[in-house]
């Protein structure tokens, strides 16, 4: 078993990472006697609900499961009502733990509900994708959408422990683990140019979940994301940088409907959008431009945006992004691989060239 700690000011807490962890009574920072509600989706609950209720009830927890829909467009207002809800019924105090058992959606929507519930509560995130693995796990970001744009309603609140059982990306579905990558492709793009060499080396590894690899990227990455978190944990700095392809990615989401693309797929298109921009400004080169596309189709993520998408449709919901400030937009952008920068007030002809530049001809 690898740990990683995410050292905060004021306190520290583990991510946990290893096989059959669900099993692991030691990585539960729960005694005899705690009441838990698991929060988790019916695709994973037929998975993975059996384990960790039995491995809670050996610690002698008092254990409640509350099931919600499967899928970024039940990532809503609704679904952590239906939280609240059970929380209530169940007589949960102050002094109850809610467990995120699934992917990035269960753990921000779980997330979400212990930071607002009574006024918050002890939050546990068990991720179960691989996207949820390297980068929404961690880190305290929570939040539910909203039909005008993504992760619009939220909190800061972070998790007092992160269990990563590798085991769990065996049933996950060839998309979900493509969609994961493009993740772990953008901390080697933004931060760490020794790591992208090594995805370069290793990214079939991953893509076959060899278990070795996979435990040394997702340490690397939480690694990585810790660090930076520990500097700015409430995105005031640094922390921004981590959201390289997410304007334009979001764009996608919120353009197509929710759950029509894959959250990875999207930040991958994005990821593109941003490296080309990088390039029309002079600073990626053409050739790093086209190691970042090889990178990401070897990952069988897209390049290109969805076909269905003009250029003139990403601004409108790009100038809603949350990285917005004073009516300027945002982005992060990339002086070389391995080296990003938050640029500010971009010329958006030139945004809109980088996207032209990556969308789809007939």
């Amino acid at each position: 078993m690898l740990c990683v700690n995410v050292e905060l000011k004021e306190r520290r807490y583990p991510i946990y990472i290893g096989e059959g962890l669900l099993k692991d009574e030691t990585c539960y920072p729960l005694k005899k006697g705690d009441k838990v509600m698991i929060v988790t989706n019916l695709t994973v609950a037929q998975y993975y609900l059996e384990t960790v209720t039995k491995t809670l009830e050996k610690i002698g927890c008092q254990v409640e499961s509350v099931l919600l829909p499967d899928g970024e467009k039940y990532k809503t207002l609704k679904s952590l009502n239906l939280i609240f809800t059970a929380l209530l019924k169940h007589n949960h105090g102050r002094d109850t733990t809610i467990i995120a058992l699934g992917g990035g959606v269960i753990g921000d929507v779980a997330g979400f509900a212990a930071a607002s519930y009574q006024r918050g509560v002890r939050f546990i995130q068990i991720p179960t994708t691989l996207l949820a693995q390297v980068d929404s796990s961690v880190g305290g970001k929570t939040a539910v959408n909203h039909e005008l744009g993504k992760n619009m309603i939220g909190a800061f609140y972070q998790p007092s422990t992160v269990i990563i059982d590798t085991l769990t990306l065996n049933t996950l579905p060839k998309r979900e683990v493509n969609a994961g990558l493009a993740e772990v492709i953008k901390y080697g793009a933004i931060l760490d140019y020794a790591f992208f060499e090594w995805l370069e080396a290793h990214i079939d590894e991953l893509v076959a979940l060899n278990q070795q690899s996979l435990q040394h990227c997702i340490a690397r990455c939480c690694q990585i994301k810790a660090d930076v978190v520990a500097r700015d944990e409430t995105e005031k700095g640094d922390r921004a940088l981590l959201n390289l392809g997410h304007t334009f990615g979001h764009a996608i989401e919120t353009h197509l409907g929710y759950g029509n693309w894959l959250h990875g797929e999207a930040v991958a298109a994005g990821t593109m959008m941003a490296a080309v921009l990088s390039e029309r400004l002079g600073d990626l080169s053409f050739e790093d431009v086209a190691r970042l596309e090889k990178l990401l189709a070897r990952a069988n993520l897209p390049t290109v945006s969805p076909d269905t998408m003009q250029p003139d449709d990403y601004l409108p919901h790009m100038m809603r992004d949350k990285k917005v400030l004073a009516g300027k937009l945002r982005l992060v952008l990339l002086k070389a691989l391995g080296q990003a920068y938050v640029a500010t007030d971009t010329d958006k002809s030139l945004v809109l060239n980088a996207i032209e530049r990556c969308t789809q001809h007939d």
